[in-house]
Protein backbone atom coordinates (compact mmCIF):
# COMPACT_ATOMS: atom_id res chain seq x y z
CA UNK A 1 0.00 0.00 0.00
CA UNK A 2 1.17 3.25 -1.01
CA UNK A 3 -0.15 6.97 -0.08
CA UNK A 4 2.86 8.46 -2.37
CA UNK A 5 3.13 11.76 -3.99
CA UNK A 6 1.35 10.25 -7.02
CA UNK A 7 -1.88 9.87 -4.71
CA UNK A 8 -1.75 13.23 -2.73
CA UNK A 9 -1.54 14.88 -6.16
CA UNK A 10 -4.80 13.25 -7.37
CA UNK A 11 -5.86 14.13 -3.87
CA UNK A 12 -5.19 17.69 -4.00
CA UNK A 13 -6.05 17.64 -8.01
CA UNK A 14 -9.94 16.57 -6.42
CA UNK A 15 -9.76 18.77 -3.61
CA UNK A 16 -9.04 21.48 -6.12
CA UNK A 17 -11.83 21.00 -8.28
CA UNK A 18 -14.40 20.41 -5.31
CA UNK A 19 -13.60 23.07 -2.39
CA UNK A 20 -11.52 25.88 -4.29
CA UNK A 21 -13.90 28.93 -3.48
CA UNK A 22 -15.96 27.15 -0.82
CA UNK A 23 -16.11 28.38 2.97
CA UNK A 24 -15.36 26.44 6.04
CA UNK A 25 -18.45 26.59 7.75
CA UNK A 26 -17.92 24.13 10.65
CA UNK A 27 -14.31 22.35 12.29
CA UNK A 28 -13.83 19.85 14.68
CA UNK A 29 -11.39 17.36 16.15
CA UNK A 30 -12.74 13.70 16.58
CA UNK A 31 -9.31 12.68 17.58
CA UNK A 32 -6.78 14.16 19.34
CA UNK A 33 -4.82 13.63 15.82
CA UNK A 34 -7.62 14.24 13.31
CA UNK A 35 -9.78 17.15 12.28
CA UNK A 36 -12.87 16.75 9.84
CA UNK A 37 -13.92 20.30 8.55
CA UNK A 38 -17.12 20.89 7.05
CA UNK A 39 -16.65 23.29 3.57
CA UNK A 40 -19.92 24.70 1.81
CA UNK A 41 -19.35 25.14 -1.88
CA UNK A 42 -21.24 23.88 -4.89
CA UNK A 43 -22.78 21.52 -1.82
CA UNK A 44 -21.64 20.53 1.47
CA UNK A 45 -18.30 18.52 2.26
CA UNK A 46 -16.32 17.08 4.85
CA UNK A 47 -12.64 16.71 4.65
CA UNK A 48 -11.26 14.18 6.81
CA UNK A 49 -7.71 14.95 8.02
CA UNK A 50 -5.88 12.64 10.10
CA UNK A 51 -2.51 12.79 11.17
CA UNK A 52 -1.95 9.29 13.14
CA UNK A 53 1.57 7.69 12.81
CA UNK A 54 0.40 4.06 11.74
CA UNK A 55 -2.41 5.64 9.35
CA UNK A 56 -2.06 9.13 7.69
CA UNK A 57 -5.02 10.17 5.78
CA UNK A 58 -7.01 12.95 3.74
CA UNK A 59 -9.93 12.26 1.64
CA UNK A 60 -13.55 13.78 1.31
CA UNK A 61 -16.11 11.52 3.05
CA UNK A 62 -19.80 11.26 4.04
CA UNK A 63 -19.89 10.22 7.57
CA UNK A 64 -19.93 12.78 10.75
CA UNK A 65 -17.47 12.18 13.58
CA UNK A 66 -18.81 14.21 16.20
CA UNK A 67 -16.07 15.78 18.38
CA UNK A 68 -15.56 15.86 22.30
CA UNK A 69 -18.08 18.06 24.34
CA UNK A 70 -14.78 20.41 25.36
CA UNK A 71 -12.99 21.05 22.05
CA UNK A 72 -9.08 20.69 22.06
CA UNK A 73 -6.63 23.81 22.22
CA UNK A 74 -5.99 23.38 18.60
CA UNK A 75 -9.40 22.88 17.30
CA UNK A 76 -10.18 26.06 19.02
CA UNK A 77 -7.42 27.98 17.73
CA UNK A 78 -8.79 27.30 14.15
CA UNK A 79 -12.48 27.88 14.66
CA UNK A 80 -10.87 31.43 15.76
CA UNK A 81 -8.89 32.38 12.73
CA UNK A 82 -10.77 29.78 9.83
CA UNK A 83 -14.93 29.81 11.03
CA UNK A 84 -16.38 30.71 8.03
CA UNK A 85 -12.65 31.38 5.92
CA UNK A 86 -12.40 30.80 2.37
CA UNK A 87 -10.27 28.44 0.65
CA UNK A 88 -8.31 30.18 -2.42
CA UNK A 89 -6.19 26.56 -3.80
CA UNK A 90 -4.83 23.23 -2.32
CA UNK A 91 -1.43 23.13 -4.01
CA UNK A 92 1.21 19.98 -3.16
CA UNK A 93 4.75 21.09 -3.09
CA UNK A 94 7.18 19.31 -5.49
CA UNK A 95 5.15 16.13 -5.49
CA UNK A 96 5.78 16.00 -1.58
CA UNK A 97 3.54 13.76 0.62
CA UNK A 98 1.97 17.58 1.58
CA UNK A 99 -1.11 18.92 1.24
CA UNK A 100 -1.27 23.09 1.67
CA UNK A 101 -4.02 24.50 2.00
CA UNK A 102 -4.58 28.60 1.33
CA UNK A 103 -6.94 30.00 3.37
CA UNK A 104 -8.20 33.48 3.25
CA UNK A 105 -10.54 35.20 5.84
CA UNK A 106 -11.06 38.63 7.76
CA UNK A 107 -9.14 39.28 11.28
CA UNK A 108 -10.82 40.77 14.40
CA UNK A 109 -10.45 44.72 12.55
CA UNK A 110 -11.90 43.31 9.48
CA UNK A 111 -8.48 43.07 7.94
CA UNK A 112 -8.17 39.89 4.93
CA UNK A 113 -5.73 38.01 5.92
CA UNK A 114 -4.38 34.86 4.40
CA UNK A 115 -3.49 31.14 6.40
CA UNK A 116 -2.24 28.20 5.42
CA UNK A 117 -3.22 24.81 6.69
CA UNK A 118 -0.45 22.38 5.81
CA UNK A 119 -0.79 18.78 5.94
CA UNK A 120 1.63 16.74 6.39
CA UNK A 121 1.25 12.84 5.65
CA UNK A 122 4.66 10.96 6.66
CA UNK A 123 4.15 8.26 8.59
CA UNK A 124 5.58 8.81 11.73
CA UNK A 125 6.33 12.26 11.07
CA UNK A 126 2.89 13.22 10.03
CA UNK A 127 1.65 16.65 11.06
CA UNK A 128 -1.56 19.07 11.09
CA UNK A 129 0.04 22.60 11.29
CA UNK A 130 -1.23 26.26 11.00
CA UNK A 131 0.86 29.05 9.53
CA UNK A 132 0.50 32.38 9.01
CA UNK A 133 1.06 34.36 5.65
CA UNK A 134 4.91 34.24 6.15
CA UNK A 135 4.81 30.79 6.87
CA UNK A 136 5.69 31.36 10.48
CA UNK A 137 3.77 28.43 12.33
CA UNK A 138 1.00 29.64 14.36
CA UNK A 139 -0.08 26.28 16.54
CA UNK A 140 0.60 22.25 15.41
CA UNK A 141 -1.47 19.26 16.31
CA UNK A 142 1.68 17.81 17.48
CA UNK A 143 4.42 19.75 18.72
CA UNK A 144 7.97 18.80 18.18
CA UNK A 145 10.63 20.23 19.88
CA UNK A 146 14.14 20.02 19.15
CA UNK A 147 14.96 17.44 22.18
CA UNK A 148 12.70 15.19 19.75
CA UNK A 149 14.12 16.48 16.21
CA UNK A 150 17.21 18.05 15.38
CA UNK A 151 16.01 18.71 12.08
CA UNK A 152 13.21 20.71 12.34
CA UNK A 153 11.01 22.22 15.54
CA UNK A 154 7.30 22.54 14.88
CA UNK A 155 6.36 24.70 17.41
CA UNK A 156 4.32 28.18 17.60
CA UNK A 157 6.90 31.26 16.53
CA UNK A 158 9.11 28.87 14.28
CA UNK A 159 9.59 29.19 11.00
CA UNK A 160 8.04 26.45 8.17
CA UNK A 161 10.38 24.65 5.61
CA UNK A 162 10.06 21.48 4.12
CA UNK A 163 13.17 19.31 5.84
CA UNK A 164 15.14 18.48 2.88
CA UNK A 165 16.98 15.54 4.68
CA UNK A 166 17.25 12.84 1.80
CA UNK A 167 18.27 14.98 -1.46
CA UNK A 168 15.60 13.98 -3.38
CA UNK A 169 15.04 15.58 -7.17
CA UNK A 170 11.30 16.82 -7.95
CA UNK A 171 10.14 14.16 -10.77
CA UNK A 172 8.08 17.21 -12.31
CA UNK A 173 10.94 19.01 -13.22
CA UNK A 174 13.38 16.28 -13.88
CA UNK A 175 15.23 15.60 -17.98
CA UNK A 176 16.96 12.48 -19.56
CA UNK A 177 20.45 13.61 -18.98
CA UNK A 178 19.53 13.98 -14.81
CA UNK A 179 17.62 10.97 -14.99
CA UNK A 180 20.09 9.09 -16.60
CA UNK A 181 22.99 11.11 -14.28
CA UNK A 182 21.00 9.83 -11.26
CA UNK A 183 20.65 6.54 -12.26
CA UNK A 184 24.38 5.68 -12.85
CA UNK A 185 25.28 7.73 -9.65
CA UNK A 186 23.31 4.70 -7.60
CA UNK A 187 24.55 1.20 -6.79
CA UNK A 188 21.13 -0.25 -6.49
CA UNK A 189 18.56 -2.46 -8.09
CA UNK A 190 17.09 -0.08 -10.86
CA UNK A 191 13.48 -0.06 -8.78
CA UNK A 192 15.35 1.47 -5.25
CA UNK A 193 17.01 3.79 -7.55
CA UNK A 194 14.08 5.76 -8.80
CA UNK A 195 12.21 5.33 -5.55
CA UNK A 196 15.50 7.06 -3.52
CA UNK A 197 16.08 9.43 -6.57
CA UNK A 198 12.75 11.41 -6.82
CA UNK A 199 10.24 12.78 -4.02
CA UNK A 200 6.41 11.32 -4.22
CA UNK A 201 7.86 8.10 -5.79
CA UNK A 202 7.21 4.93 -3.59
CA UNK A 203 8.39 1.37 -4.22
CA UNK A 204 4.84 0.35 -6.13
CA UNK A 205 5.50 3.11 -8.48
CA UNK A 206 8.93 2.38 -9.45
CA UNK A 207 8.32 -1.24 -9.90
CA UNK A 208 4.98 0.05 -11.71
CA UNK A 209 7.18 1.75 -14.01
CA UNK A 210 10.45 -0.66 -14.45
CA UNK A 211 7.04 -3.05 -15.88
CA UNK A 212 6.18 -0.71 -18.22
CA UNK A 213 9.82 -0.66 -19.38
CA UNK A 214 9.86 -4.56 -19.70
CA UNK A 215 12.79 -4.10 -16.98
CA UNK A 216 12.84 -6.33 -14.20
CA UNK A 217 13.13 -4.26 -11.74
CA UNK A 218 15.68 -6.13 -9.28
CA UNK A 219 18.27 -5.43 -12.00
CA UNK A 220 21.15 -3.11 -11.28
CA UNK A 221 21.25 0.27 -12.38
CA UNK A 222 25.17 -0.76 -14.23
CA UNK A 223 23.41 -3.70 -16.03
CA UNK A 224 21.61 -0.87 -17.73
CA UNK A 225 22.24 0.39 -21.40
CA UNK A 226 22.02 4.20 -22.64
CA UNK A 227 19.68 3.24 -24.77
CA UNK A 228 17.51 1.12 -21.86
CA UNK A 229 17.90 4.00 -19.36
CA UNK A 230 16.50 6.29 -22.24
CA UNK A 231 13.16 3.92 -22.65
CA UNK A 232 13.21 3.51 -19.14
CA UNK A 233 13.36 7.50 -18.37
CA UNK A 234 10.44 7.40 -21.41
CA UNK A 235 7.78 5.42 -19.14
CA UNK A 236 8.67 7.70 -16.09
CA UNK A 237 7.83 10.45 -17.79
CA UNK A 238 4.75 9.77 -19.02
CA UNK A 239 3.50 8.47 -16.02
CA UNK A 240 4.71 12.29 -14.52
CA UNK A 241 2.75 13.57 -17.67
CA UNK A 242 -0.43 12.11 -16.76
CA UNK A 243 0.31 13.61 -13.12
CA UNK A 244 1.08 16.70 -14.48
CA UNK A 245 -2.54 16.45 -16.77
CA UNK A 246 -4.87 15.62 -13.42
CA UNK A 247 -5.12 12.02 -16.03
CA UNK A 248 -5.46 10.06 -12.74
CA UNK A 249 -7.12 6.54 -12.22
CA UNK A 250 -8.06 5.67 -8.85
CA UNK A 251 -7.47 1.71 -8.62
CA UNK A 252 -7.58 -0.71 -5.93
CA UNK A 253 -6.01 -4.07 -6.85
CA UNK A 254 -7.94 -7.30 -5.20
CA UNK A 255 -6.81 -10.79 -4.76
CA UNK A 256 -10.37 -12.64 -5.03
CA UNK A 257 -11.87 -10.00 -2.50
CA UNK A 258 -9.11 -8.87 -0.12
CA UNK A 259 -7.33 -5.36 -1.29
CA UNK A 260 -3.70 -5.38 -1.75
CA UNK A 261 -2.43 -2.47 -3.33
CA UNK A 262 -4.20 0.68 -4.48
CA UNK A 263 -2.65 3.96 -6.38
CA UNK A 264 -3.69 6.46 -8.82
CA UNK A 265 -2.62 5.21 -11.91
CA UNK A 266 -3.15 1.47 -13.46
CA UNK A 267 -1.18 -1.01 -11.75
CA UNK A 268 -0.34 -3.07 -15.01
CA UNK A 269 2.40 -5.17 -12.99
CA UNK A 270 -0.26 -6.71 -10.95
CA UNK A 271 -2.95 -7.07 -13.38
CA UNK A 272 -0.29 -9.46 -15.51
CA UNK A 273 0.20 -11.58 -11.70
CA UNK A 274 -3.12 -12.85 -11.75
CA UNK A 275 -5.38 -10.08 -9.76
CA UNK A 276 -7.95 -7.92 -10.42
CA UNK A 277 -7.97 -4.34 -10.52
CA UNK A 278 -11.26 -2.32 -9.89
CA UNK A 279 -11.50 1.47 -10.74
CA UNK A 280 -13.18 4.27 -8.41
CA UNK A 281 -14.69 7.49 -9.71
CA UNK A 282 -12.84 9.43 -6.98
CA UNK A 283 -9.59 9.01 -5.34
CA UNK A 284 -11.57 9.59 -1.68
CA UNK A 285 -13.77 6.46 -2.69
CA UNK A 286 -10.49 4.60 -3.31
CA UNK A 287 -8.84 5.59 0.56
CA UNK A 288 -12.36 4.78 2.11
CA UNK A 289 -12.90 1.64 0.74
CA UNK A 290 -9.10 0.52 0.53
CA UNK A 291 -8.83 1.51 4.42
CA UNK A 292 -12.25 0.67 5.39
CA UNK A 293 -11.54 -3.23 4.32
CA UNK A 294 -8.35 -3.78 5.68
CA UNK A 295 -9.41 -2.32 8.90
CA UNK A 296 -12.65 -4.65 9.22
CA UNK A 297 -10.05 -7.62 8.07
CA UNK A 298 -7.69 -6.66 11.17
CA UNK A 299 -10.49 -6.04 13.38
CA UNK A 300 -12.01 -9.39 12.43
CA UNK A 301 -8.77 -11.13 12.99
CA UNK A 302 -8.50 -9.38 16.33
CA UNK A 303 -12.08 -10.46 17.58
CA UNK A 304 -11.85 -14.12 16.40
CA UNK A 305 -8.07 -14.58 17.84
CA UNK A 306 -10.06 -16.52 20.56
CA UNK A 307 -11.90 -18.70 18.82
CA UNK A 308 -9.19 -19.32 16.26
CA UNK A 309 -6.85 -20.51 19.24
CA UNK A 310 -9.67 -22.78 20.91
CA UNK A 311 -10.04 -24.34 17.37
CA UNK A 312 -6.09 -24.79 16.39
CA UNK A 313 -5.65 -26.22 20.07
CA UNK A 314 -8.36 -28.53 19.54
CA UNK A 315 -7.06 -29.58 16.07
CA UNK A 316 -3.38 -29.96 17.37
CA UNK A 317 -4.70 -32.42 20.00
CA UNK A 318 -7.27 -34.59 17.69
CA UNK A 319 -4.44 -34.52 15.13
CA UNK A 320 -2.08 -36.07 17.18
CA UNK A 321 -4.66 -38.80 18.41
CA UNK A 322 -5.85 -39.80 14.68
CA UNK A 323 -2.06 -40.38 14.18
CA UNK A 324 -1.38 -42.42 17.35
CA UNK A 325 -4.90 -44.64 16.34
CA UNK A 326 -3.54 -45.17 12.75
CA UNK A 327 -0.53 -46.11 13.72
CA UNK A 328 -1.91 -48.66 16.29
CA UNK A 329 -4.31 -49.47 13.91
CA UNK A 330 -1.41 -50.52 10.98
CA UNK A 331 0.03 -52.32 13.93
CA UNK A 332 -3.33 -54.91 14.46
CA UNK A 333 -2.40 -55.78 10.65
CA UNK A 334 -0.60 -58.90 11.65
CA UNK A 335 -3.28 -60.45 13.29
CA UNK A 336 -4.30 -62.46 10.36
CA UNK A 337 -1.17 -64.11 10.52
CA UNK A 338 -1.25 -65.11 14.34
CA UNK A 339 -4.69 -67.34 13.26
CA UNK A 340 -3.16 -68.72 10.33
CA UNK A 341 -0.30 -69.81 13.13
CA UNK A 342 -2.57 -71.01 15.23
CA UNK A 343 -4.87 -73.22 12.69
CA UNK A 344 -1.39 -74.50 11.39
CA UNK A 345 -0.10 -75.72 14.48
CA UNK A 346 -3.57 -77.25 15.49
CA UNK A 347 -3.04 -79.22 12.29
CA UNK A 348 0.60 -80.56 11.83
CA UNK A 349 1.42 -79.15 15.72
CA UNK A 350 2.28 -83.76 16.16
CA UNK A 351 5.11 -83.11 13.71
CA UNK A 352 6.16 -80.43 16.12
CA UNK A 353 9.75 -81.93 18.00
CA UNK A 354 9.83 -81.88 22.06
CA UNK A 355 11.17 -78.60 22.50
CA UNK A 356 11.18 -77.22 19.21
CA UNK A 357 11.95 -73.44 18.50
CA UNK A 358 10.13 -73.75 15.53
CA UNK A 359 7.78 -76.08 13.08
CA UNK A 360 8.21 -75.49 9.46
CA UNK A 361 4.97 -77.34 7.84
CA UNK A 362 2.76 -76.50 4.82
CA UNK A 363 0.29 -73.61 4.59
CA UNK A 364 -3.06 -74.92 3.12
CA UNK A 365 -3.87 -71.51 2.81
CA UNK A 366 -1.55 -70.60 0.17
CA UNK A 367 0.45 -73.99 -0.52
CA UNK A 368 3.31 -72.45 0.18
CA UNK A 369 6.13 -73.52 2.83
CA UNK A 370 6.28 -71.92 6.45
CA UNK A 371 7.93 -71.78 9.43
CA UNK A 372 6.34 -70.75 12.83
CA UNK A 373 7.86 -69.42 15.64
CA UNK A 374 7.54 -71.89 18.64
CA UNK A 375 7.86 -71.50 22.65
CA UNK A 376 10.12 -74.66 23.62
CA UNK A 377 8.98 -74.17 27.06
CA UNK A 378 5.09 -74.97 25.74
CA UNK A 379 3.85 -77.74 23.48
CA UNK A 380 2.34 -77.68 19.79
CA UNK A 381 -1.33 -77.09 21.07
CA UNK A 382 -0.13 -74.05 23.54
CA UNK A 383 1.39 -72.51 21.38
CA UNK A 384 -1.73 -72.80 19.18
CA UNK A 385 -3.79 -71.15 22.27
CA UNK A 386 -0.98 -68.73 22.67
CA UNK A 387 -1.26 -67.59 18.81
CA UNK A 388 -5.28 -67.36 18.82
CA UNK A 389 -5.66 -65.39 21.88
CA UNK A 390 -2.68 -62.55 20.26
CA UNK A 391 -5.72 -63.24 17.32
CA UNK A 392 -8.43 -62.33 19.25
CA UNK A 393 -6.78 -59.69 21.18
CA UNK A 394 -5.63 -57.61 18.18
CA UNK A 395 -8.99 -58.32 16.39
CA UNK A 396 -10.89 -56.64 19.04
CA UNK A 397 -8.35 -54.09 18.91
CA UNK A 398 -8.89 -53.58 15.72
CA UNK A 399 -12.39 -53.35 15.47
CA UNK A 400 -12.55 -50.67 18.28
CA UNK A 401 -9.49 -48.91 16.70
CA UNK A 402 -11.35 -48.91 13.42
CA UNK A 403 -14.74 -47.12 15.19
CA UNK A 404 -12.70 -44.40 16.98
CA UNK A 405 -10.71 -43.70 14.03
CA UNK A 406 -13.77 -42.73 12.02
CA UNK A 407 -15.13 -40.83 15.11
CA UNK A 408 -11.74 -39.20 15.52
CA UNK A 409 -11.40 -38.49 11.72
CA UNK A 410 -15.43 -36.78 11.56
CA UNK A 411 -13.82 -34.48 14.29
CA UNK A 412 -11.24 -33.42 12.87
CA UNK A 413 -12.89 -32.47 9.62
CA UNK A 414 -15.48 -30.91 11.50
CA UNK A 415 -12.85 -28.60 13.29
CA UNK A 416 -11.23 -28.01 10.17
CA UNK A 417 -14.62 -26.89 8.55
CA UNK A 418 -14.67 -24.78 11.08
CA UNK A 419 -11.29 -23.37 10.99
CA UNK A 420 -12.07 -22.87 7.34
CA UNK A 421 -15.25 -20.84 8.59
CA UNK A 422 -13.54 -18.56 10.90
CA UNK A 423 -11.53 -17.62 7.69
CA UNK A 424 -14.29 -16.48 5.61
CA UNK A 425 -16.17 -15.06 8.56
CA UNK A 426 -16.96 -11.13 7.76
CA UNK A 427 -18.71 -9.71 10.71
CA UNK A 428 -19.05 -10.32 14.56
CA UNK A 429 -22.68 -12.20 14.21
CA UNK A 430 -20.48 -14.85 11.88
CA UNK A 431 -18.48 -15.35 14.77
CA UNK A 432 -21.28 -15.98 17.14
CA UNK A 433 -22.41 -18.53 14.73
CA UNK A 434 -19.21 -20.21 15.11
CA UNK A 435 -19.52 -19.78 18.88
CA UNK A 436 -22.40 -21.44 19.29
CA UNK A 437 -21.35 -24.42 17.43
CA UNK A 438 -18.08 -24.91 19.53
CA UNK A 439 -20.08 -24.29 22.67
CA UNK A 440 -22.75 -27.08 21.59
CA UNK A 441 -19.58 -29.75 20.76
CA UNK A 442 -18.66 -28.95 23.97
CA UNK A 443 -15.34 -26.78 22.78
CA UNK A 444 -16.33 -24.41 25.02
CA UNK A 445 -17.54 -24.46 28.01
CA UNK A 446 -21.50 -23.25 28.63
CA UNK A 447 -21.54 -20.80 31.48
CA UNK A 448 -25.12 -21.17 32.79
CA UNK A 449 -26.34 -17.48 34.41
CA UNK A 450 -29.84 -16.93 36.80
CA UNK A 451 -30.05 -13.68 34.59
CA UNK A 452 -33.20 -14.51 32.67
CA UNK A 453 -33.40 -12.25 29.13
CA UNK A 454 -33.56 -13.24 25.71
CA UNK A 455 -30.45 -14.17 24.12
CA UNK A 456 -28.67 -12.58 21.49
CA UNK A 457 -29.42 -14.00 17.94
CA UNK A 458 -27.28 -14.33 14.99
CA UNK A 459 -28.47 -12.39 11.88
CA UNK A 460 -25.92 -13.63 9.71
CA UNK A 461 -26.91 -15.01 6.79
CA UNK A 462 -25.34 -17.01 3.60
CA UNK A 463 -23.66 -14.57 0.64
CA UNK A 464 -25.59 -13.77 -2.12
CA UNK A 465 -24.31 -14.17 -5.52
CA UNK A 466 -25.82 -13.85 -8.99
CA UNK A 467 -23.96 -15.48 -11.86
CA UNK A 468 -23.27 -13.93 -15.49
CA UNK A 469 -26.59 -15.46 -16.57
CA UNK A 470 -28.73 -13.74 -13.96
CA UNK A 471 -28.86 -17.11 -11.98
CA UNK A 472 -29.37 -16.88 -7.85
CA UNK A 473 -25.79 -18.69 -6.21
CA UNK A 474 -25.80 -18.80 -2.33
CA UNK A 475 -22.67 -19.70 -0.68
CA UNK A 476 -22.79 -20.70 3.53
CA UNK A 477 -20.44 -19.02 5.43
CA UNK A 478 -20.53 -22.07 8.67
CA UNK A 479 -21.66 -25.40 8.94
CA UNK A 480 -25.35 -23.80 10.43
CA UNK A 481 -25.54 -21.75 7.25
CA UNK A 482 -23.93 -25.07 4.93
CA UNK A 483 -27.08 -26.86 6.86
CA UNK A 484 -29.83 -24.64 6.26
CA UNK A 485 -29.05 -24.05 2.47
CA UNK A 486 -28.61 -27.59 1.93
CA UNK A 487 -31.49 -28.81 3.80
CA UNK A 488 -34.16 -25.82 4.55
CA UNK A 489 -33.00 -23.64 1.72
CA UNK A 490 -32.61 -25.25 -1.07
CA UNK A 491 -35.37 -27.45 -3.70
CA UNK A 492 -34.70 -30.92 -5.03
CA UNK A 493 -34.03 -29.31 -8.46
CA UNK A 494 -31.28 -27.30 -7.47
CA UNK A 495 -27.31 -27.95 -7.99
CA UNK A 496 -25.30 -28.50 -4.93
CA UNK A 497 -21.57 -27.37 -5.25
CA UNK A 498 -18.80 -28.43 -2.67
CA UNK A 499 -14.94 -28.79 -2.99
CA UNK A 500 -13.85 -32.44 -3.25
CA UNK A 501 -12.67 -33.93 0.19
CA UNK A 502 -11.84 -30.56 1.59
CA UNK A 503 -13.43 -27.77 4.22
CA UNK A 504 -15.34 -25.65 2.40
CA UNK A 505 -19.09 -23.66 2.06
CA UNK A 506 -21.86 -25.73 0.51
CA UNK A 507 -22.90 -23.65 -2.32
CA UNK A 508 -26.28 -23.91 -3.99
CA UNK A 509 -27.78 -22.49 -7.33
CA UNK A 510 -31.32 -21.89 -7.52
CA UNK A 511 -32.96 -23.74 -10.39
CA UNK A 512 -36.96 -23.17 -10.06
CA UNK A 513 -37.88 -23.79 -13.75
CA UNK A 514 -35.89 -27.08 -13.10
CA UNK A 515 -34.66 -26.29 -16.49
CA UNK A 516 -31.04 -26.50 -17.97
CA UNK A 517 -28.73 -24.17 -16.63
CA UNK A 518 -25.98 -23.07 -18.74
CA UNK A 519 -22.64 -24.32 -18.65
CA UNK A 520 -21.18 -21.05 -17.76
CA UNK A 521 -23.50 -21.10 -14.46
CA UNK A 522 -21.61 -24.48 -13.35
CA UNK A 523 -18.47 -23.07 -14.09
CA UNK A 524 -19.17 -19.90 -11.88
CA UNK A 525 -20.99 -21.76 -8.84
CA UNK A 526 -18.13 -24.00 -9.11
CA UNK A 527 -15.60 -21.09 -8.81
CA UNK A 528 -17.67 -19.54 -5.70
CA UNK A 529 -17.11 -23.53 -3.91
CA UNK A 530 -13.60 -23.17 -4.97
CA UNK A 531 -12.72 -19.61 -3.45
CA UNK A 532 -14.85 -20.75 -0.25
CA UNK A 533 -13.07 -23.67 0.75
CA UNK A 534 -9.50 -24.62 1.73
CA UNK A 535 -7.98 -24.85 -1.34
CA UNK A 536 -8.59 -20.72 -2.49
CA UNK A 537 -5.09 -20.18 -3.05
CA UNK A 538 -4.28 -23.36 -5.39
CA UNK A 539 -4.41 -23.20 -9.26
CA UNK A 540 -7.24 -25.48 -9.34
CA UNK A 541 -10.05 -27.01 -7.44
CA UNK A 542 -11.39 -30.18 -7.87
CA UNK A 543 -15.03 -29.53 -7.64
CA UNK A 544 -18.33 -32.23 -6.51
CA UNK A 545 -21.95 -30.95 -8.02
CA UNK A 546 -25.22 -32.75 -7.89
CA UNK A 547 -28.75 -32.02 -7.66
CA UNK A 548 -30.00 -31.42 -3.86
CA UNK A 549 -32.41 -34.28 -3.93
CA UNK A 550 -29.63 -36.87 -4.21
CA UNK A 551 -27.65 -35.17 -1.45
CA UNK A 552 -28.79 -37.27 1.71
CA UNK A 553 -27.13 -36.42 5.67
CA UNK A 554 -25.71 -39.18 7.71
CA UNK A 555 -28.04 -40.55 11.15
CA UNK A 556 -26.48 -37.77 14.01
CA UNK A 557 -24.07 -36.58 11.22
CA UNK A 558 -22.84 -32.81 12.74
CA UNK A 559 -24.19 -29.94 10.77
CA UNK A 560 -23.18 -29.60 7.25
CA UNK A 561 -21.90 -33.18 6.97
CA UNK A 562 -23.73 -34.93 3.75
CA UNK A 563 -23.48 -37.86 1.36
CA UNK A 564 -24.14 -38.57 -1.90
CA UNK A 565 -23.03 -41.14 -4.94
CA UNK A 566 -22.91 -40.38 -8.89
CA UNK A 567 -21.86 -36.97 -8.70
CA UNK A 568 -19.97 -35.02 -11.45
CA UNK A 569 -16.96 -33.41 -10.81
CA UNK A 570 -14.61 -30.47 -12.87
CA UNK A 571 -11.33 -28.69 -11.98
CA UNK A 572 -11.55 -24.66 -12.30
CA UNK A 573 -9.84 -21.93 -10.95
CA UNK A 574 -10.97 -19.96 -8.16
CA UNK A 575 -11.40 -16.88 -9.21
CA UNK A 576 -14.19 -15.55 -8.28
CA UNK A 577 -13.55 -11.30 -9.04
CA UNK A 578 -15.85 -10.99 -12.55
CA UNK A 579 -19.02 -11.78 -9.76
CA UNK A 580 -21.42 -9.76 -8.59
CA UNK A 581 -22.09 -10.12 -4.66
CA UNK A 582 -25.50 -8.90 -3.77
CA UNK A 583 -26.18 -9.41 -0.24
CA UNK A 584 -23.88 -10.57 2.77
CA UNK A 585 -20.29 -9.03 3.11
CA UNK A 586 -17.05 -9.70 1.21
CA UNK A 587 -14.88 -12.63 2.77
CA UNK A 588 -11.43 -12.68 3.92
Amino acid sequence: MALDGIVIANVVFDLNKLLSGGRINKIAQPEKDELLLTVKADKQYRLLISSGASLPLIYLTETNKPGPLTAPNFCMLLRKHLNSARILEITQPDMERIVQIKIEHLNELGDVCTKYLIVELMGKHSNIIFCDDQYKIIDSIKHVSGMVSSVREVLPGRDYFIPQTQNKKSPLTTNLTEFTQLMQSKNHTIAKAIYTSYTGISPLIANEICHRSGIFPDTYTEELSRDLLTHLYNNFSFLIEDVKNGAFTPTIVYDGQTPVEFSSVPLTAYESNGKTATTYDSVSDVLKNYYRRKEQLTRMRQKSSDLRHIVSTALERVSKKYDLQSRQLKDTDKRDKYKVYGDLLTTYGYQAEPGSKSLTCDNYYTGEEITIPLDETLSPLENAKKYFDRYAKLKRTFEALSVQLKETANEKEHLESIQESLQIATDEDDLLQIKQELTEYGYIRKHYTSKKGPKRKSTSHPLHYISSDGYHIYVGKNNYQNEELTFKFANGGDWWFHAKKIPGSHVIVKNDGNGELPDRVFEEAAMLAGYYSKGRDMDKVEIDYIQKKHIKKPAAAKPGFVIYHTNYSMAITPDISHLTLVDGKESQ
